[in-house]
């Protein structure tokens, strides 16, 4: 009764395509960007905007990008949080080597060339998969960490290897304070999912399917793996160094090969794999458990006074429960859950 589209005719082809083609998905996405645009910024903390919401944002955009690549090309990556370095450097040295440049512009740049380094490292999908491609994609994170630590010229020859993010403006607005940040961060983190959202459902989203379902039959069928598989690792690759960029710029302030590594990939296969492979839901709803998570427990340990050796370990236990749970139990993860709760709605409060 509550989400039924029985009644909403569709009379013409754009309409049954359309993005959202339920008319209570389209009210509860509008309203959602309604009050994550206006409402939010007006009663959020700024320790909510720094801690939490733009940190989900960042996640969410990188979740999405590894779950374009894992999720509906099939392809398993190892080294989000390398692309992510590749697109945070990059965007810095663009700003700090052309004066001038805008700051949007710098960060698609940046995603460009994470996108360049998500190519030449796919080339391997080309002959090998499964466990063999996700030790190929390991080798990225170590060579691309080492890289960023013993090039000097990729950290303007700092000492440290520490590097302050330039200030972000736009024109003469500058975005220094936590809600202008989160501002910035949700505009861009919405219309990249919008745009994934459209490829997914468009000839390149299906490419990706078929590939990922059956790699011969879908050669047989005539579609290309070569280009296939690079692109799915190109798109992928850019949404992960745009998110590494704003977790540079928005989040931590600095720029250091540190903070991209080999535990920010397994995070953020993490988000992935509780969120839900192949949904774009999914990786929202698994960033905002992996990033609510820990808060929480935090909480909870307070409160139950447990000792600090318990509760230090308590995050990892629970996250290992829980990646255990959702591959037996539930494979496709929250999204598919939610889904479920969707279809319950749909016949609700007739019995089924």
């Amino acid at each position: 009764m509550l989400y039924r589209e029985a009644g909403q005719f569709k009379s013409s082809y754009q309409a049954d395509s359309q993005i959202f083609p339920i008319r209570q998905d389209r009210i509860g996405i509008l309203l959602l960007i309604v009050i994550a645009f206006f409402v939010v910024p007006l009663w959020a903390s700024p320790y909510l905007f720094s801690a939490i919401l733009i940190p989900f944002l960042i996640f969410s955009l990188a979740a999405l990008g590894l779950n374009i690549l894992t999720g509906y090309a099939g392809q398993l990556s190892l080294g989000s949080a390398a692309f992510m370095a590749v697109g945070a450097f990059a965007s810095y040295n663009f700003m700090l080597r052309i004066p001038g440049i805008p700051l949007l512009l710098a960060f698609i740049l940046g995603g460009l060339c994470a996108a360049m380094v998500g190519i030449a490292f796919g080339l391997p999908s080309l002959r090998i998969r499964g466990f063999y491609l996700a030790a190929s994609t390991l080798a990225t994170q170590f060579f691309v960490v080492w890289a960023l630590t013993k090039i000097q010229w990729f950290t303007n020859y700092s000492s440290s290897g520490v590097i302050t993010a330039q200030k972000m403006r736009i024109f003469d607005y500058q975005f220094d304070t936590p809600a202008a940040k989160y501002l910035l961060v949700l505009g861009i983190v919405s219309i990249l999912a919008l745009l994934a959202k459209n490829m997914v459902r468009s000839n390149v989203g299906r490419s990706w399917m078929a590939v990922r379902d059956m790699d011969v039959a879908a050669e047989v069928i005539g579609i290309r793996l070569m280009r296939t598989k690079l692109l799915a690792f190109a798109v992928s690759s850019f949404y992960c160094g745009v998110a590494g960029a704003l977790y540079a710029f928005a989040y931590l302030g600095t720029v250091e090969p540190e903070a991209y590594s080999l535990d920010l990939s397994f995070r953020i296969l993490f988000m992935v794999i509780i969120g839900g492979l192949g949904s774009i839901m999914g990786s929202f709803l698994g960033a905002a458990f992996i990033v609510l998570l820990p808060v929480l427990l935090n909480i909870l340990a307070h409160a139950l006074a447990m000792p600090t050796s318990v509760a230090s370990n308590l995050e990892l236990m629970v996250f290992g429960a829980l990646i255990i749970f959702f591959l037996i139990v539930e494979p496709h993860g929250l999204a598919r859950i939610w889904q479920i709760a969707k279809e319950k709605l749909r016949l609700w409060p007739f019995p089924h």
